[in-house]
C-alpha cells in the first residue's frame, strides 16, 4: 500500500490525532500564560507590600534638628532621630575635642527639636570652679550665658545659698525684700508666675516693670 492510500483510507485518524495535538498545545499555552500571569500578580502584590511598609517605617521615623557649639570636631547644625540623646549629638558632629570638659553637660539628655547644645573648654568650666561652691557654679554657668544651653544638667537649687529668694515660690513680702522691687512689681511677678512659672532666672525679665537694670541688681539674690 502506497503512502497516498495509507492516508486516504486513515484520514480520518490523522484528523482526530491533529486535533488533539492542537488542543493540547493550545491548553498548555494557556495554563503558562495563566500561571505566569498569577506569578506577576503576586510579585507586584509583595513590592507593593515591601513599598509600603518602607514608607511606613520612614513615617514613623521623627527627626529633630538641633545647633552644637563648642568643644566639639564639627560645630554646626544636624538632624537626628528625636529618640537620640546629646552624646549621640556629639557623635554626630565628630565627637569631642581634647580640650572638653562635659561635667556639667547631661549627656544622657533627649534630644529636643531647636534645642542648643554646648559644651565647654576646661578652661571655661575651670573659671567657674575656682571661687565658688563647684554645684553652684555649675548652676550659674547654665543659666547665666546669654544663649542658653540646654545641654546642661538642671540641678536642684536647693543645693546653692539658702538666701537666695526662689521666684517661683517667694511670698509678696519675700520678693518685696529684693532691691528695687515694691508691692506692684512683687504682684506683677506672682501674677507671671501663675501662668508661666520660671525655668531661668533670667526669664523675669519678661515681667512688666522690671528691666535690665534692676535685674543686674537682684539677680546675685534670686534662684528658681
Amino acid at each position: 500500500m502506497s503512502i497516498k492510500e495509507w492516508i486516504y483510507f486513515n484520514k480520518k485518524k490523522i484528523f482526530i490525532f491533529v486535533f488533539g495535538l492542537i488542543v493540547v498545545v493550545l491548553g498548555s499555552c494557556y495554563y503558562y500564560l495563566d500561571n505566569n500571569d498569577k506569578v506577576e500578580d503576586k510579585d507586584s502584590i509583595i513590592k507593593n507590600d515591601l513599598v509600603l511598609e518602607k514608607e511606613e517605617i520612614v513615617e514613623e521615623v521623627s527627626l529633630c534638628f538641633f545647633d552644637i557649639k563648642g568643644e566639639v570636631k564639627k560645630p554646626g547644625v544636624y538632624s537626628i532621630s528625636c529618640d537620640s540623646r546629646i552624646n549621640d549629638a556629639i557623635n554626630l558632629s565628630g565627637g569631642l575635642t581634647n580640650n572638653s570638659d562635659t561635667s556639667v553637660i547631661n549627656l544622657s539628655k533627649q534630644i529636643e527639636d531647636g534645642m542648643v547644645i554646648i559644651v565647654y573648654s576646661k578652661k571655661e568650666v575651670s573659671s567657674y570652679l575656682e571661687t565658688l561652691e563647684k554645684e553652684k557654679y555649675k548652676q550659674d554657668m547654665c543659666n547665666s550665658s546669654n544663649l542658653k544651653n540646654d545641654a546642661c544638667i538642671n540641678y536642684d537649687s536647693n543645693i546653692s545659698n539658702s538666701n537666695l529668694i526662689n521666684i517661683n515660690t517667694a511670698s509678696l513680702d519675700e520678693l518685696m525684700t529684693l532691691s528695687g522691687i515694691g508691692e506692684s512689681k512683687a504682684k506683677n511677678i506672682i501674677s507671671y508666675r501663675n501662668k508661666t512659672p520660671f525655668k531661668n532666672i533670667d526669664d523675669i525679665l519678661n515681667v512688666e516693670g522690671i528691666g535690665e537694670s534692676i535685674y543686674v541688681n537682684i539677680k546675685e539674690n534670686i534662684t528658681v
